[in-house]
């Protein structure tokens, strides 16, 4: 009986995209951060595949290439706090405390927003986040039913709540809900979702009591401010005996998963109650605009690490802020770590880094799907370009990251394996288009003649 004939193997399947030349930054099993030297990304079905050497990706097929030698591959930044249309704000509001920064121009302005305002807004600023390497942001606004449409078009991912305050009523609240429950899994499954209460000297104890039931009811994560600053804490405690963690406690809120923003006026009786949280908690700091409110403290990092509270990078607004840029806030939270501890060993350009990839997934709770670069994984990352003057010579891949690299120096931004921007070319977002019509339409948002605002602030 003649043999049957051995069936040729067959070819391998063509990659959506492979990324070659380049050092890769990698977690260890211990999370530690390191650099995978000449390397290459390979990327199948909007996941990374396999990090290997580039003399294994030489003979790939792929869909596309793209030869990265001089950059470092790196996963995508998150901005874990942030309103991104107040971008149409940047520099209105300037030297000013922050009492006078809400109720003299902000809120004021605010009152007037519609939601084209929204709309272009966000526009504006997922083409700023995209060419800062951010792949990821958490919104927390109004009208957010234009930002997920954004999100939706341009390619980006977002993890979006619709603010309230108790002034609104019962319809604040249900309102957040039902965009929470509409958007969840939305832009092809790049838009995560949370309830939104704005803060808890803005929403009253039964408000956000009800909001964390309908948290754990719907499965919902919580995002809102707490414990911004030292003056908040400080007035609660004056006026109801309780930290704003504390209230947070009290109301069930830290019962469900939950993003606290900013967290400068954390005091250490608060950290106890951090700890023993029943659901996910982290946070989420600006350093930027703390520094320019003249705030007396910062996110107390150190001590968060030490509880297992993840620390995530956040900007901000660009109203407080007057940017984006999370490549920003790595370098200011790594400096500002090392000067409010007196210990220059804290935070390293290791911690830093920690904090911008893994921490920062963990954060807005993706942090089984970003983060880092490795088989399974979402394909959001980001090329870095170190062949500049300022990044030579580099004699420390992490320091030159955190410290001399810039936002600026991102050629190119991925995210579940779509290139949104290649060589500084934005690939789904006209913004000359966006800036013109947001031009148009300042006269009307800016108007403070009216005597409204959307809410007070007093704390």
């Amino acid at each position: 009986m003649t043999p049957s004939p051995t069936p040729a193997p067959e070819p391998a399947r063509a990659a959506d995209l492979v990324i070659t030349g380049c050092a890769v930054l990698t977690h260890d099993e211990e999370e530690r951060v390191g650099f995978q030297e000449d390397a290459a990304v390979v990327v199948r079905g909007g996941l990374v595949d396999a990090v290997v050497s580039a003399a294994e990706a030489a003979g790939l097929p792929a869909v596309e290439r793209i030869d990265a030698r001089g950059q470092i591959a790196m996963p995508g930044l998150v901005n874990c706090h942030t309103h991104a249309p107040m971008v149409a704000l940047r520099g209105l509001a300037e030297d000013l405390p922050t009492e006078e920064w809400f109720n003299d121009v902000v809120w004021p302005v605010e009152s007037n927003l519609t939601p084209t305002d929204v709309e272009l807004g966000a526009r504006l600023a997922c083409a700023e986040m995209i060419r800062g390497g951010v792949t990821c942001f958490a919104d927390h606004y109004f009208a957010m039913d234009a930002v997920a449409a954004v999100v939706a078009d341009c390619g980006i991912r977002a993890h979006l709540g619709q603010a309230y305050f108790s002034s609104q009523g019962a319809r604040g609240r249900e309102e957040s809900l039902q965009f929470a429950l509409r958007h969840r899994g939305g832009a092809d499954g790049r838009v995560t979702t949370a309830l939104a209460p704005h803060a808890p000297y803005t929403v009253t104890d039964d408000d956000l009591a009800a909001t964390a039931a309908l948290a754990l009811e719907h499965g919902l994560p919580v995002h809102l401010h707490a414990a911004e600053n030292r003056d908040q804490t400080d007035a609660s405690l004056a006026r109801h005996g309780v930290t704003p963690v504390e209230v947070l406690e009290r109301t069930g809120i830290l019962d469900a998963d939950v993003l606290i923003a900013h967290g400068t006026g954390i005091l250490d009786r608060d950290l106890p109650v951090l700890a023993r949280a029943r659901g996910r908690t982290a946070v989420a700091t600006a350093p930027r605009g703390y520094l320019k409110f003249a705030w007396p403290t910062t996110t107390p990092v150190r001590a968060l690490r030490e509880i297992g509270v993840p620390v995530g990078l956040a900007t901000d607004g660009a109203a407080s802020n007057n940017s984006l840029d999370v490549w920003e806030s790595m370098a200011l939270t790594s400096l500002l770590q090392k000067s409010t501890t007196g210990d220059p060993r804290w935070l390293t350009s290791r911690q830093a880094l920690h904090h911008a990839t893994l921490q920062s997934a963990r954060a807005v709770g993706l942090g089984d799907s970003l983060g880092t670069l490795a088989p399974g994984r979402k394909a959001d990352l980001v090329l870095v370009d170190l062949t500049g003057p300022h990044t030579q010579p580099v004699h420390d891949l992490a320091a030159t990251l955190v410290h001399s690299a810039r936002s600026s120096d991102v050629r190119t931004t991925v995210v579940d394996g779509r290139i949104l921007m290649r060589d500084r070319e934005l690939l789904t977002l006209d913004v000359p288009s966006v800036v013109e019509e947001l031009g148009r339409r300042m006269p009307a948002l800016l108007d403070r003649s009216h005597g409204r605002r959307i809410q007070d602030y007093d704390t």
